[in-house]
């Protein structure tokens, strides 16, 4: 039967449906990533990016196209996880963004939708390159547009655009040299593909079931649930815990975000206000939840409201929580809430950094880190998480380390959505540059002096990692077997192969030595006895003598080291 129309509920459906289908393919999509790694996670953040949109629709009952494409929008923003989520929500964002305009959508509208979200994508990218998801998602978009004008039947143009995204994604290898040689096609574009295919599905009348998890009307996951001591909490004087969007009439000025603010703070505590051109969240802990919403209601219609009472939740002794993602691999750090401090007393500038370990946790803070976000490649922090790690930080500037390619773009994101204070992400790539910029930070400079000096210091440390492959595969011409020690990083992003683990790290450190070399730094993982680490050093003390060679416990999973030459 023919569609030409889909509204608000068919495409909260096909979207779940899409979301669905690349969750159950999400483990294929990480191993399509061209370095045999553990942690390949492009599958893992795209999921984790359109699950928290799930969430926000999951919210919605009898919904029309605004807030099924706001919810859609407003979720994979602030879920968006990796370059791949973040690119992925960019592109569902500009796709809302027209879409929202219409209440049916045909295929005109939807050509519409698709070329915005296509342009949104390539702007928040610095450097777009071709062969990746960016080049399916125009392929896609181009070929709606030229057959939009003589196909009015949605099933059929959506059959005929997915087959040439697939001869697109197909030719990802020959754009990108990498992609070729390790015999795969980009794993980015594979997964727009899986989640096309997965809401296709559903226009056809094949839903695919959501994901496993039972994702409830407050957005909360079933299984995450962490129990907290409740004595020490101590007398709570704002007992209702009050949270909701405003779907903006129009966007917020400076003043009208600095006013509302400051009435919020009037009111209690505990305040979370993040605004975008569309939508505000809004936590406030108050006495009085009406008139923190009768204020709100100035700005627009409330959505997604929630008011829980404190104080019976602190008798009962049982909060739920979203924070428990430790079956996804990650080290957990205890997560508190900075006690609010008025914005008079703010210090000028504030850092927060990424890193996954105790020991580089610990590293980062005894050089003046405020916030650390938990996260590198075993998991990529949403760009909600750096988002509220940035609004934890009291100072009026607050520079942000990513220390992984593969955060910097939503480390951005997080900061163009941070309305009162400066933002600065020095877009670290690894922890030892993360680590070199701390320690080169000069409070005698102005900020914008020292994010140049930072990100130009950055550049002087040469850093590598040890791992593991997963499988074998070709990378800059040496053959990789499964089981293979690798020495990652450099311009081919390969530094040595073997089966020893010292053997590796010593070829990589030779890859790695410049001539002006003074210092070695060693940062041993989880995996790795300290007796072991000491071996290493000691070889590589005995091999380049006048260098100093450092050891430290980093604690990180995956990596058995992260070395870094300066």
């Amino acid at each position: 039967m023919a569609s030409y129309q889909m509204d608000a509920s068919r495409l909260q459906s096909m979207f779940i449906s899409g979301s669905a289908a690349l969750e159950a393919n999400k483990s294929w999509i990480n191993d399509l990533n061209v370095f045999p790694v553990p942690d390949g996670d492009t599958g893992t953040n795209m999921t984790m990016t359109l699950n928290s949109a799930v969430r926000e629709l999951g919210k919605l009952s009898d919904p029309d196209m605004q807030a099924v494409t706001k919810a859609i929008s407003f979720g994979s923003l602030r879920g968006a996880r990796g370059n791949s989520g973040v690119i992925l929500s960019q592109l569902l964002r500009g796709f809302c963004k027209a879409a929202q305009e219409y209440s049916f959508l045909d295929v005109h509208s939807i050509s519409e939708a698709v070329n915005r979200a296509v342009e949104t994508a390539y702007k928040a990218v610095m450097k777009p390159k071709e062969g990746t998801i960016l080049t399916v998602a125009k392929g896609m978009a181009t070929y709606w547009t030229d057959f939009a004008q003589g196909e009015t039947d949605l099933e059929v143009l959506f059959e005929k655009t997915l087959k040439h995204g697939e001869e697109v994604l197909a030719q990802t290898p020959e754009m990108l040299p990498v992609l070729k040689e390790a015999g795969v096609v980009d794993s980015g574009g594979q997964g727009l593909i899986v989640f096309l295919k997965g809401a296709y599905a559903c226009l056809m009348g094949q839903e695919i079931e959501a994901p496993h998890q039972e994702i409830k009307a407050d957005g909360t996951i079933e299984h995450e649930e962490v129990i907290v001591n409740n004595e020490n909490l101590g007398e709570i004087t704002f007992g209702y815990c009050t949270e909701f969007l405003i779907n903006l009439n129009n966007p917020m000025t400076e003043d009208e975000e600095a006013g509302f603010k400051a009435y919020l703070e009037s009111l209690g505590d505990s305040i979370v206000m993040v605004a975008d051109e569309e939508i505000c969240k809004v936590h406030v802990h108050t006495n009085d939840p009406g008139l923190a919403i009768q204020k709100a209601l100035e700005f627009g219609g409330l959505t997604n409201m929630k008011i829980d009472n404190m104080r019976f939740e602190h008798e009962e002794k049982l909060i739920r929580d979203a924070s428990r993602i430790a079956a996804a691999g990650r080290t957990e750090i205890k997560k508190t809430e900075a006690p609010a401090v008025p914005k008079e007393n703010w210090k000028a500038v504030g850092f927060v950094a990424t890193a996954a370990g105790e020991g580089l946790v610990d590293i980062f803070k005894s050089l003046g880190v405020d916030k650390m976000v938990e996260g590198g490649q075993t998991m990529n922090p949403s760009t909600e998480d750096m988002l509220e790690a940035i609004r934890q930080v009291p100072a009026h500037t607050v520079f942000v380390f990513p220390n992984n390619p593969n955060i910097v773009l939503a480390a951005r994101q997080a900061g163009e959505l941070t309305r009162e204070k400066e933002v600065m992400v020095i877009p670290t790539r690894t922890i030892p540059e993360g680590i070199a910029c701390m320690i080169n930070y000069d409070p005698g400079l102005t900020p914008q002096e020292n994010a140049a000096a930072m990100e130009e210091g950055s550049k002087a440390v040469v850093s590598g990692e040890i791992t593991y492959s997963v499988r074998a595969t070709t990378i800059s011409g040496q053959k990789i077997r499964k089981g293979d020690m690798m020495g990652l990083g450099g311009p081919t992003g390969l530094y040595a192969v073997g089966r020893k683990l010292q053997d590796v790290a010593l070829k990589t450190v030779e890859a790695m030595m410049m001539e002006d070399a003074s210092v070695i730094s060693l940062y041993y993982g989880s995996e790795v006895e300290e007796a072991e680490a000491q071996k290493l050093a000691d070889a590589l003390a005995k091999k380049y003598k006048g260098l100093d060679v450092e050891l430290y416990q980093g604690g990180q999973p995956i990596y058995y080291y992260i070395l870094s030459v300066e």
